[in-house]
């Protein structure tokens, strides 16, 4: 049994161990049980979601190889940290109006909060262990649907703003691709393979590198920094009165302009180095404005289920609404930050990671996997569309034989593209998902330079469809089973919440076990496949990813 694992097992077994604790000569009651598995749970929760949400966010450093897959990891992981340590402590999820938790006794609202978890987990782990991204907010909101619907039928959910939400999966997809695709398409035409050239980056790194500081600039105002005290004042005081009488596009070219201004003297002052770094340094800076906007904005989402319950136990004379409220302690918060970064570095935190970047990996040959059905529809769509040079500059190795999936210059535009369409979704109002916007920009940014029409352009188009599938198989799995797992614990109390930890845990090993056999047919058939150049040959240590 892996260390990870045995260490969430003994936590369940610590807390499930409340069944034999007495109080006099009266058992706990279940509600007390509740309590204190949903702190369990909570723990178990964050490690999940760092093995898969909070992973997506090294995707695109990783995949150009300016970072080590740990060393990005251990970056990403300190600013996910600093953003936790300002995280906003409120139920930001509950209080969008998915449900009224007003309708709900306290049994059933730790009922809920409880069976949310107990979902949560194994359906973010069985994700991870497919190498499949899904969104944790958007799994935990439509959780909280299916406890509603369970325990009280549909009358107690807010059908309006489970809409608003689908709507703006979808939005922030379709904005996500376009803007991806134009953005790429435009900057490869004026850089092409010449991310290195001093002359060509003096002449058009600027007003690129001005763009992206632009977008990851509005990204951290109105989303990673938007729970801080002083930012708040700052936009209420300085930007938004110039917005209001300037107009938003001359507000938006003056901050172009300015970081323009700034990006050119760096250039003409810091010679090789910064034509060399430009880039990178851009790439790795988006990273870490996603980490932390991250940590600041969705982590409550992950801790307020099981601080909730745990509230409520506590507090059982005040209203059920009242625990949406509570204030989350600072510690609270940045330890379960610390617990996504130890997810980060598991195993199936790689798993997903590696998928991402070989969907829009330039390299002909990838190690994936996608159902037939799939790959049948991709080479339908690329029957459609004559096949054209790419654009992107020749694959690559590392001095150390790795795969450079992708150069620089598209890395940054990823990070640059997500931050800036989280921002656009954020100021207006509507929830976003940091894992279907970076997925979403991978791919766009590989259309645009033109790399999935040749080798195994069916089977990277086919994965990135059935990815996009396996997000609404996801929001109803989330509906029915919670609703499922509702239902048994509120109705047969403990004899319920064992059936549903064993089933929890049986999933678990069972999934595990499936991920693990199609891993090795995955990788199994691409080395006996592939032929051509050394660069083309899928390297074992690329298989399981880098471990330095």
């Amino acid at each position: 049994m892996k260390p990870a694992d045995a260490l969430l097992l003994n936590g369940l077994s610590v807390a499930v161990g409340c069944v034999a604790v007495f109080r006099g000569n009266t058992i706990v009651s279940l509600v007390t049980i509740l309590a204190f598995l949903g702190l369990a749970l909570l723990i178990w929760d964050c490690i999940e979601v760092g093995r898969n949400d909070a992973s997506n966010i090294v995707n695109a450093v990783f995949g150009a190889r300016i970072l080590s897959r740990k060393w990005a990891v251990r970056l990403a992981g300190i600013a996910v940290i600093i953003g936790a340590s300002a995280a906003t402590p409120v139920f930001e999820t509950a209080r969008k109006g998915i449900f009224d938790p007003g309708l709900l006794t306290l049994h059933q609202a730790i009922v809920a909060y409880i069976s949310v978890y107990l979902v949560d987990t194994v359906l973010l782990f069985t994700y991870s262990a497919f190498g499949m991204p899904v969104s944790t907010t958007a799994c935990l909101i439509f959780e909280l649907v299916g406890a509603s619907l369970g325990l009280c039928g549909p009358g107690v959910v807010h059908w309006g703003k489970v809409g608003t939400v689908l709507a703006a999966i979808f939005v922030s997809i379709f904005m996500t691709g376009v803007a991806g695709f134009l953005i790429q398409r435009v900057f490869r035409a004026a850089i092409r393979d010449k991310i290195e050239d001093r002359e060509t980056i003096l002449l058009h790194g600027p007003w690129i590198s001005g763009l992206m500081l632009t977008g990851l600039g509005w990204f951290m105002l109105f989303k990673g920094m938007s729970g801080i005290a002083f930012v708040k004042a700052f936009r209420e005081y300085a930007i938004e009165p110039y917005i209001d009488a300037y107009t938003p596009t001359l507000a938006f070219l003056t901050v172009w302009g300015g970081f323009t201004l700034a990006v050119h003297l760096f250039l003409s002052f810091s010679g090789k180095f910064g034509t060399k770094y430009l880039f990178p340094g851009l790439a790795i800076l988006g990273m870490l404005c996603l980490a932390f906007a991250f940590g600041q904005n969705d982590l409550a989402n992950c801790a307020s289920p099981g601080i909730s319950a745990f509230w409520l136990w506590q507090h059982s004379d005040q209203s059920v609404a009242s625990a949406t409220q509570i204030q989350i302690p600072m510690w609270v918060l940045t330890i379960c930050g610390a617990l996504m970064v130890a997810g980060m570095m598991t195993e199936n935190a790689q798993r997903v990671t590696r998928a991402q970047v070989n969907v829009g990996s330039q390299y002909d040959k990838v190690a994936l996997y996608a159902p037939e059905w799939c790959r049948a529809i991709a080479r339908w769509i690329l029957g459609r569309f004559p096949h054209r040079p790419e654009l992107a500059p020749p694959p690559m190795v590392t001095p150390r034989g790795k795969k450079v999936h992708y150069d620089a210059l598209r890395a940054a535009v990823i990070s640059s593209v997500s931050a800036g369409v989280i921002a656009l979704a954020s100021s207006r109002g509507l929830p976003v998902s940091t894992t279907y916007v970076a997925f979403a920009a991978v791919l766009a940014t590989g259309l645009a330079d033109r790399v999935l029409s040749r080798g195994d352009a069916d089977l990277k188009i086919g994965r990135a469809i059935w990815v996009v599938v396996s997000w609404f198989i996801s929001a109803v799995i989330a509906v029915a089973a919670t609703a499922g797992v509702a239902r048994m614990i509120y109705h047969l109390g403990i004899v319920g919440l064992l059936i549903a930890l064993a089933l929890n845990l049986s999933i678990r090993f069972y999934a595990q076990k499936k991920a693990d056999e199609q891993e090795a047919r995955v990788h199994h058939r691409r080395s006996g496949a592939s032929t051509g150049s050394p660069s083309d040959q899928p390297q074992h240590a690329e298989a399981l990813d880098e471990k330095s």
